[in-house]
């Protein structure tokens, strides 16, 4: 016999998390849409650039894909160097992962994460700790993806100098 709890059992505690998302977006007076119970996308300005929120429900496996998109498009000739950036990038992250958006040559951090077991309290706070990391990564790596939009840099040092961690703020 197997102590496997059925897939009804296992994920009927949790709750739509996108509940808690709008709470968040409401107390930082972000303006939203809900497109469906299962979407929701934010526009925000960061320090960097314009980024798009987009956040996705998936009952079935109680699991929330969250998307940041930037306001940039990589050229075509930059696509490939622009793969082995964000291989490169991705190695340093413990959350998450930069990638191309499915549906354009946008370049996003992306990350999923299950919510079984979670209260809509600390849901919120996972919520909002993930989308505090997700900027914190998308303007440190901002200047990189800006460079690749622009084509492919003129040398390898402008690269090197676009990954460097900054010492500070200017």
């Amino acid at each position: 016999m197997s102590n496997v709890a059925s897939e009804n059992e296992i994920f009927e505690d949790v709750s739509n998390p996108l509940d808690s998302v709008e709470d968040i977006l409401h107390a930082n007076e972000w303006t939203f849409d809900r497109m469906t119970e299962d979407e929701l996308t934010v526009q925000i300005t960061g320090k960097m650039g314009e980024y798009t929120l987009q956040f996705h429900w998936q009952e079935e496996y109680s699991a929330m894909r969250f998307s940041c998109l930037f306001d940039l498009d990589i050229k075509l000739e930059a696509l490939d160097e622009a793969a082995k950036t964000m291989t490169s990038i991705n190695s340093g992250l413990w959350l998450g992962h930069f990638d191309m958006h499915e549906k354009s040559q946008t370049p996003c951090f992306r990350h999923t994460t299950l919510f079984r077991g979670q209260t809509h309290t600390s849901g919120a706070e996972h919520i909002e700790d993930l989308v505090d990391i997700a900027l914190a990564e998308c303007e440190r790596f901002y200047p990189v993806f800006d460079l690749l939009s622009r084509g492919l840099p003129s040398s390898m040092a402008d690269m090197d100098l676009a990954l460097m961690p900054a010492a500070g703020e200017s």
